[in-house]
Formats: structure tokens, sequence, C-alpha cells
């Protein structure tokens, strides 16, 4: 097993805790711990397109919705998540929950979560309530295996953020975003 790290999200209440990476799964999986502050959640609905999360209580109590269905786990039990259902998270206990998480395959899930960090630090520290839309578009562009909005058309969310995230590229309005992302590219870690 490589280096351990951990990826604070400051907006979500998220620590999380990379066990096994990719490279050391030859990409089968990504391996981590979640562990959720009293009131955390996932910043938004979501699906990943071609991964299978598996989420399993190791203690709290954890409030999941997995597409129309509704659902408290507690220690013990275990949560799939199948690729294309749309998800959503969050603690719903008054102790910080703590989770085991199998994201399979890993594709660049690692870094997705490292990125989603770093924009959450900076969005947080210009106390902003939303994300730059570019910021996002630019995010949603270089993640979409991994990650995509919930409820629109796979097709035409894909169109939209892949031609605001170029636009941005070519006028030069992706550098805040390039700058969020050059130590999670280099592996410098500045995630904390």
């Amino acid at each position: 097993m490589g280096q351990t790290h951990v990826i604070v999200n400051p907006l979500s209440g998220e620590q999380i805790t990379i066990l096994r990476t990719a490279a050391e799964t030859a990409g089968t999986v990504l391996d981590w711990e979640l562990l959720l502050a009293p009131g955390g959640r996932v910043p938004s609905s979501h699906a990943h397109p071609e991964q299978t999360e598996t989420f399993t209580v190791i203690e709290g109590r954890m409030k999941f919705r997995v597409g129309w269905r509704r659902l408290i786990a507690t220690p013990g039990q275990i949560v799939r998540v199948r690729p294309g259902t749309v998800h959503h998270f969050a603690n719903a206990g008054p102790v910080p929950a703590r989770v085991s998480v199998e994201s399979r395959p890993a594709l660049a899930m690692e870094e997705l979560l490292e990125t989603a960090a770093a924009m959450a630090r900076e969005q947080h520290a210009a106390r902003r309530a939303l994300p730059r839309p570019v910021d996002l578009a630019l995010f949603m562009a270089d993640f979409e295996r991994e990650v995509r909005a919930p409820f629109l058309p796979l097709g035409l969310v894909r169109l939209a953020t892949r031609r605001l995230a170029g636009l941005a590229r070519r006028r030069g309005l992706d550098e805040r975003y390039q700058r969020l992302r050059r130590p999670v590219l280099a592996g410098v870690d500045e995630r904390n």
C-alpha cells in the first residue's frame, strides 16, 4: 500500500482518506474512507456514468437517496449504487459517520475528489454559495466519466459542458481552475 493521504472538503464536512489508489489496484478500484461531520452531506445529487459505488457504514448513521428510494444505513449495512443511478448522501446523526467506500472501476475518482475539495476550499475562502459556473463546466468536462449531473440527458449535459469548457480554455478563462488542479495533477499534497 502506498502513502495514505487525507482530502478535506470544508463545505460538505467530508474528510476522505484514500486507502488504495487506482495505481495500486491496476485501476480496478479506489478504496477510501469517508468521515462525515454531523450535518455533513455530499454537495449535490449526482450519478457516476461508469462506476459502481459501494458504501459500508462503519460508525454513525447515514441517510441515502438512491434513485427515488430513501434509506437510513447504520453500522454494518451496505448501500450499493449502480452506474448511472442518481444518488445523494448525508450524515443522519448527531456524531460523525464513518463509511468505507469503494469506487469500481477507479477511473480518475481520486483526482475528482481532490479537485472538488480544492474548488470547495477556494469557494469557502471567497464566501461564495455556489462554485463559479466556468469552474464547474471545466470540472464536469474533465471528469465526465466519473460524474454527471442528475436528471438531465447525459448527451445534452456533455455537449454543454464540453462547449463551455472549450470556450473557457480558448479564452484563457480556465487559469483559476488550472491553478486549483495543478497540485492534484502534480501529486503535490496541498489538500489540507
